[in-house]
């Protein structure tokens, strides 16, 4: 794309956002429909209800004086409707919503005796004949279910409630074997940047209605990162002729507190739900440490959607969105206590080369996001739809470094003082057509979009050992800050063969020849042009996929790719079974975050310096290009009567040059790089029981092996040494088996609930974790029969839960003296090491050992049995039985981070 294209989108969109006051969004359809006796006259106040068992998406609204009825923003799903009044036989009939295309509906019901409303639920309701491997969640679900992060709750939702995902710390979560591979549909707008805690805020938990979790192959509409593609419905006022709202409270251990306020507010013409929320909690991140050290953190969301309907055949809707969050990077034992360990600082009486106190490491975080999204649509005729959305969203992220420098160095993680600030502004539009006809549900639209990037990084050397000029007599560094330059190597003093020059300025630990931080900017626009057409043929018991997309990226990299999306589902209608087979081609985009520095830094002599130094090998000056993938699924769908339905999928991926992320510099901000390529096949199964008699419960569970082939061929960072140029190795989101069990009972209605978690990982594959023979993480004597783990710090093999004929590493002791022990007397209780010599980066790798976690949350939605004005108390815990574990251990992206401890959080509400 040129910029006159960009400039020519943004005459178009803003005049929109700016001019209009801007109802169905393309992620969800309507029904509407009218109910008459047998004369054809309108019957006035029937129950229509539509009902969902499976995602527990129910809804009622009572006819109006014409008889009519209406139901917006429905999630695209199978359902049931039924229609009940005094006098008149109930009706009843199955409905398939998949298209933003309005359903109407004529009902007549029959005289009859008088009835109360009995919803039955069929087998055939529970499974869809559709070749797109999905789970579907609505709000009286999720609203039960005890979730793990409060500060990323809907990351804890997608890990909790759909099958293929690996559970990750700080609210990070990987489908199908990619790292933070996913993206978000939200209302019909695109979100294809990471959206866990540490890289931007997410949209509130506040204001989702409903959520599809796209896990098969995605249809063509879908682009960018596909892993995992989450379309999520969001609360709507339109038609909600009494206020509705809620105000709760929130505090817990941790010193955990919080509050928030939604309204849902209209009629039939127009529409606006509101929801404002913080929290204030002292673990807001997944710490290094299991006991809690810096980690302070706080946030603040607001999100408004407005709708109108001007006239019968025009929609209009605006989605507006604020969030902000401040947060602490937790330290560990070593960070907090940075003058107890450091040489350099201790030799100095506690003072850093710059003659101040060290003190503990101090690194902090703050991100502003806001989101401006209008939607038009426009009814051309009953079967036309034609759709027209705009969006603007930005990241502000910022990234502190502690006020000294040296109180950032921490041995093997951090050797270099950072500080950054990015901006992240994805502005664009898109427009489709939906038309449905017959067997038809055909779709074409088109979406582009110019994402603006803006990193300003700051870099110092804080190692002395790091670009020591003069070596001594045994070879080691010579961290005298009083030497500058090679002429001062004499009096047995060796001159360093590798020392670089060029990072002498930047060298905080010579102050005579630093002069501060080193300044790099980098800027970029991403623009990406997206066209597609897809069609869904209903013909019998067949439901048929075909589509076509075509990606246009032009960037850092070019490339273009037309994208084939073909699935076919069928219906065994006798046995109610649903089998089904998909296919897709797609070319999946590089990580925006920290992209430019990624694929240009090396092109900048002191990065490229800084690279070099501390990875011990030349910088790779290749840019991020866009990949390829081909994926193929197969499923089946069964229906165990009325109270169970499986689904079931297998799913095979190839990609050509798949992402992950490394660090430059030994320093805590990541960036992504690239691999040749990677091979991924898995399974992933859902079992759900519906509503019975009060119970209802669902199993999610997944099993993926994430191979990735070297070498790495572009991105900075830090290629582990022990990778040959074609070795396979599994990556560290690679996990043999997960599964979640979730049980929901409330006998009636208005009584009090419980929900209970029971959620089983089998660990992710580990970072550099010292063990005997194989290829591990070895010390100077490692062997089949010792291990030499003095790679790592003691408060390291403390987060290891390293042991040694059952003495235990302490945060200041290591496991033995010089940290050397027999192979046949070592273990860890967080780790799963292979037995000496067995280890195999493909085959065997050290794992994070598995770990069985629970959570639970009790409530009363209505204590003081209330009909307008209802209270509400809850109690929620996670990590019930206090488990001590790891989700990973140094891990070349994120570190180590411990799961949460016990967490106890009390909720009271306010609902009228």
């Amino acid at each position: 794309m040129t910029k006159p294209v960009s400039a020519t989108l943004v005459c178009l969109v803003v005049p929109l956002i700016l001019s209009v006051p801007t109802y169905c969004q393309s992620n969800s359809g309507e029904l509407k429909g009218s109910v008459l006796d047998p004369s054809g006259a309108a019957i006035k106040g029937a129950t229509v209800t539509l009902e969902n068992p499976v995602s527990q998406y129910s809804r009622t609204t009572p006819t109006d004086t014409a008889g009519n009825f209406d139901f917006v923003n429905i999630p695209f799903n199978n359902y049931h409707l039924v229609i009940s009044a005094p006098g008149f036989h109930q009706s009843g009939q199955d409905l398939n919503i998949r298209s933003s295309v309005p359903n109407e509906l004529k009902i007549t019901l029959a005289l009859g005796e008088a009835k109360t409303e009995v919803i039955v639920t069929e087998a055939g309701d529970l499974v869809e004949t559709d070749s797109t491997a999905h789970t579907d969640v609505d709000r009286a679900l999720f609203e039960k279910l005890p979730l793990e992060s409060q500060s990323s709750s809907l990351s804890s939702l997608v890990t909790l409630a759909t099958p293929g995902i690996s559970a990750d710390s700080n609210g990070l979560f990987h489908g199908f074997g990619d790292h933070a591979s996913n993206s978000f549909s939200v209302d019909g707008q695109p979100i294809t940047d990471q959206q866990s805690k540490v890289f931007s805020n997410q949209i509130p938990l506040d204001s989702v209605q409903s959520m599809e979790v796209i896990a098969g192959a995605p249809p063509a509409e879908f682009g960018g990162k596909t892993s995992v593609v989450i379309v999520v419905n969001t609360r709507s006022g339109l038609g909600v002729t009494q206020p509705h709202g809620d105000v709760t409270t929130t505090f817990g251990n941790f010193g955990t507190a919080g509050g928030g306020f939604d309204l849902a507010w209209g009629g039939q013409k127009w529409g606006n739900f509101v929801s404002a929320n913080g929290l204030d909690t002292s673990r807001f991140l997944d710490g290094p440490e299991f006991t809690v050290l810096h980690d302070h953190g706080n946030e603040t969301n607001v999100f408004d959607r407005i709708d109108i309907k001007p006239t019968d055949a025009d929609s209009i809707s605006l989605n507006l969105g604020f969030s902000r969050s401040w947060f602490q990077t937790p330290n560990s034992w070593d960070a907090q206590n940075a003058t107890a360990w450091s040489g350099l600082v201790v030799d100095n009486g506690g003072l850093g080369p710059n003659g101040l106190p060290v003190g503990s490491q101090d690194q902090r975080s703050k991100i502003v996001t806001y989101n401006v999204a209008p939607v038009w649509t426009h009814l051309l005729s009953p079967s036309l739809l034609f759709t027209l959305g705009a969006f603007v969203r930005k990241d502000q992220y910022n990234y502190y470094g502690s006020d000294n420098p040296f109180a950032d160095l921490t041995p093997d993680l951090q050797t270099n003082a950072v500080d950054q600030s990015r901006t992240l502004t994805n502005i664009g539009g898109r427009a489709s057509i939906s038309y449905v006809h017959g067997i038809h549900d055909l779709k074409a639209g088109v979406t582009y979009e110019d994402t603006i990037l803006t990193e300003k990084d700051r870099f110092g050397i804080v190692d002395p050992t790091e670009n020591a000029v003069c070596l001594n007599p045994d070879g080691s560094p010579n961290t005298s800050p009083s030497i500058t330059g090679l002429n001062q190597c004499t009096g047995g003093l060796q001159q360093n063969p590798g020392y670089l020059p060029i990072l002498a300025p930047y060298d905080l630990t010579r102050p005579t020849s630093s002069t501060g931080l080193y300044n790099y900017y980098g800027h970029a626009n991403i623009h990406e042009l997206a066209l597609y057409v897809q069609d869904t043929i209903t013909w019998k018991n067949w439901s048929l996929n075909l589509g076509i997309r075509g990606d246009v990226y032009n960037g850092i990299t070019s490339a273009s790719q037309a994208e084939p999306r073909v699935g076919a589902a069928y219906n065994i209608k006798r046995t109610n079974t649903v089998l089904r087979v998909a296919y897709a081609r797609t070319q999946e985009s590089p990580f925006n975050e920290n992209l430019v520095l990624a694929s240009l830094g090396c092109n900048d002599a002191v990065i490229n310096a800084l690279a070099s130094i501390t990875q011990g090998y030349p910088c790779l000056a290749v840019p991020l290009s866009p990949s390829t993938r081909n994926e193929y699924h197969v499923g089946l769908e069964q229906a165990f009567g009325r109270f169970l339905v499986v689904d079931a999928e297998y799913i095979w991926k190839y990609t050509n040059l798949a992402y992950d992320f490394s660090v430059l510099g030994d320093t805590p901000i990541t960036y992504p790089i690239e691999w040749r390529k990677s091979k991924i096949p898995g399974y992933a199964i859902r079992a759900s029981v519906p509503n019975f008699h009060g119970f209802t419960a669902y199993v999610v569970m997944s099993s993926v092996a994430a191979r990735f082939f070297g070498p790495q061929l572009a991105g900075i960072g830090v290629t582990p040494t022990s990778l040959g140029s074609t070795a396979v190795f599994r990556i560290d989101h690679d996990e043999v088996f997960n599964q979640t069990t979730h049980l929901q009972y409330q006998p009636k209605k208005n009584w009090p609930w419980i929900g209970f978690n029971w959620r089983y990982d089998s660990g992710l594959a580990a970072g550099p974790v010292p063990c005997a023979g194989g290829n591990c993480a070895n010390g100077p004597n490692g062997s089949d029969t010792v291990v030499d783990a003095s790679i790592i710090t003691p408060d390291q093999q403390y987060q290891a839960g390293l042991y040694c004929a059952g003495v235990y590493a302490t945060p200041t002791t290591p496991i033995s003296p010089n940290s050397i022990c027999p192979a046949s007397q070592y273990g860890s209780k967080y780790l799963s090491i292979p037995v000496a010599g067995t280890e195999n980066d493909d085959h065997n790798p050290p794992r994070v050992a598995s770990r069985n976690l629970f959570d639970l949350a009790i409530g009363d939605d209505n204590l003081f049995h209330g009909d307008r004005y209802k209270f509400s108390a809850r109690l929620t815990v996670v990590n019930l039985t206090d488990k001590e574990a790891v989700y990973n251990f140094l891990s070349t992206f994120s570190g180590t981070h411990y799961v949460t401890p016990r967490a106890i959080t009390a909720t009271i509400g306010f609902h009228f």
